[in-house]
C-alpha cells in the first residue's frame, strides 16, 4: 500500500516541559504526525538528555533520538518574566505535556486549575513514575525501579536464576505511547465537546498494563507467576532451542493447532499420542519432560535448517538476533523503514529509530532533528511578539 506523507496533527501546538524520555518521546510522536512541537528547557542546562550517552563528539544521541521534530527555546520558569512568557504561549497552545514528579508543575504556578484558567481547551498531559496521587506519588522513579516496582522484573530472567529487567527503557516508551493514546482521545472528545481536559499517566501503571496476562494467572489461580527465562507460563513448548551449529532459535508451538504440525516438521509425530502432552494444560505441567525431548530434536538441524522447517509448518520462531541484525535486515530497515537519519546541525548525519506507525494518507514521518539548546529562541518567541532586542535583553538577563 502507498503511504502518503501528510499530517493528521497540523496546526496541532505542544508545549513539550518534560524531559529525559517518557515525555520528550510523546511529544516528539506528535511532531511526527505534523505537531508543532516547543521543547521548553532551562537556559545554560536544558534536558538531563543532554548528557546522557550515547554520545557523538561530546553531543548526546540520546536526547538527538527522543526530541527528534521539535522546536527548541529556553525558559527560566522561575523567574517572573519567564512565567509571563509561559502563560502566553499557553494561551495559543492544545497540549501540554510535563514528566515533573507530582507537585513541582503547582510550585511553579501551573497545575492544571491554573492553566485551565489561561486557556480551558488545552489538554495537559502528567506523566510520572507513580500518578498523582497517593502515598507513592512523590516518590522519585526511573525506568529499572518501574521494572522492579510493577512486578515485570519478577517475570524476566533465567528459569531459578537471578530476577533482572528488560534491557530497554520499556516503561518509559509504555508511558509515552499511553500518553498519545490519551492525547489523540482527548483531541477527539475537544472537538465535538469544546473542552479540553487533564491526563495522568504513570510508568508504573503502564508496566501494569502491559503485565496483564502474567496477572490473570494470579487473579485466576492464586499463584504467583515467577521468572522463567523463555518459557511460556499459558503454553508449551515455548523456549529458545538449540540446533546444531550451537545456534539458539526461539519458537512458540504451544498452541493447540500448532503442536501437530511442530511435531510432524521435527519428524516425532509419536509425540502426538503421549497422554502427557494432549492438551496445552497437560504439556505445561509436562514441560519438564517434553523439552528436553524437544531440544534433543532441534540439535539434529542448523539453525537455518530449522527456521526453513518452521516457516513451511507456519510456526513462529526466530533467531535470538543481535540489534545490529535487525538494524541491517531489509526488512525492517528498508521495507518497514523502522530507521531514518536526520541532519544534526552540528553531527551532520545521524539514524536513530523511526515510528512504528504506518497511515495510507497521513503516515508519521521523523521531520527534522532534536533542537540545539535555545535554537529557535528568536524564531518562536517573535511569534509571541518579542523582537531581536527583547530576545537579546531576555538571555543576558537569564530569563531564556
Amino acid at each position: 500500500m502507498e503511504m502518503k506523507n501528510g499530517s493528521a496533527l497540523s496546526g496541532l501546538r505542544v508545549l513539550d516541559l518534560g524531559r529525559v524520555i517518557a515525555g520528550p518521546l510523546a511529544s516528539s510522536m506528535l511532531a511526527d504526525m505534523g505537531a508543532d512541537v516547543i521543547k521548553i528547557e532551562d537556559p545554560g542546562t536544558g534536558d538531563l538528555a543532554r548528557n546522557m550517552m550515547p554520545k557523538k563528539d561530546g553531543i548526546s544521541t540520546y536526547f538527538v533520538m527522543f526530541n527528534r521534530g521539535q522546536r527548541g527555546v529556553t525558559l527560566n520558569l522561575k523567574s517572573e518574566e519567564g512565567k509571563g512568557i509561559l502563560r502566553k504561549m499557553i494561551l495559543s497552545a492544545d497540549v501540554l505535556i510535563e514528566n515533573f514528579r507530582p507537585s513541582v508543575m503547582q510550585r511553579l504556578g501551573f497545575s492544571y486549575e491554573e492553566v485551565e484558567k489561561l486557556n480551558p481547551r488545552i489538554i495537559y498531559a502528567s506523566i510520572s513514575g507513580f500518578g498523582q496521587e497517593g502515598v507513592y506519588a512523590n516518590r522519585p522513579l526511573l525506568d529499572p525501579v518501574a521494572q522492579a516496582m510493577s512486578g515485570l522484573m519478577s517475570v524476566t530472567g533465567p528459569a531459578d536464576g537471578e530476577q533482572v529487567r528488560c534491557g530497554a527503557s520499556v516503561c518509559d516508551v509504555l508511558a509515552a505511547q499511553n500518553a498519545v493514546i490519551a492525547i489523540l482521545a482527548a483531541l477527539e472528545y475537544r472537538r465535538t465537546s469544546g473542552h479540553g481536559q487533564y491526563i495522568d499517566v504513570s510508568l508504573i501503571d503502564s508496566a501494569i498494563f502491559a503485565l496483564a496476562s502474567i496477572n490473570q494467572i494470579y487473579f485466576t489461580t492464586g499463584r504467583v507467576p515467577r521468572n522463567l527465562g523463555n518459557f511460556f507460563e499459558a503454553s508449551a513448548p515455548g523456549n529458545t532451542y538449540p540446533t546444531k551449529d550451537s545456534k539458539k532459535l526461539m519458537i512458540s508451538a504451544g498452541q493447540a493447532t500448532m503442536w501437530p504440525k511442530f511435531a510432524h516438521a521435527l519428524g516425532h509425530d509419536e509425540w502426538l499420542e503421549k497422554p502427557e502432552f494432549k492438551r496445552v494444560e497437560d504439556r505445561v505441567k509436562n514441560r519438564a519432560i517434553l523439552d528436553p525431548m524437544v531440544s534433543d530434536a532441534t540439535r539434529e538441524f542448523t539453525c537455518d535448517e530449522l527456521m526453513e522447517k518452521m516457516i513451511e509448518a507456519k510456526i513462529p520462531a526466530s533467531p535470538v538476533r543481535t540489534v545490529a541484525d535487525v538494524a541491517n535486515d531489509p526488512h525492517f530497515r528498508d521495507v518497514r523503514r523502522m530507521y531514518t537519519d536526520v541532519d544534526h546541525p552540528e553531527l551532520g548525519e545521524v539514524r536513530i529509530t523511526n515510528q512504528a506507525i504506518h497511515m495510507s494518507e497521513t503516515n508519521p514521518y521523523v521531520r527534522g532533528c532534536s533542537p540545539l539548546l535555545g535554537q529557535h529562541n528568536e524564531e518562536v518567541y517573535a511569534a509571541f511578539g518579542y523582537d531581536a532586542n527583547e530576545v537579546a535583553r531576555l538571555h543576558k538577563e537569564g530569563v531564556i
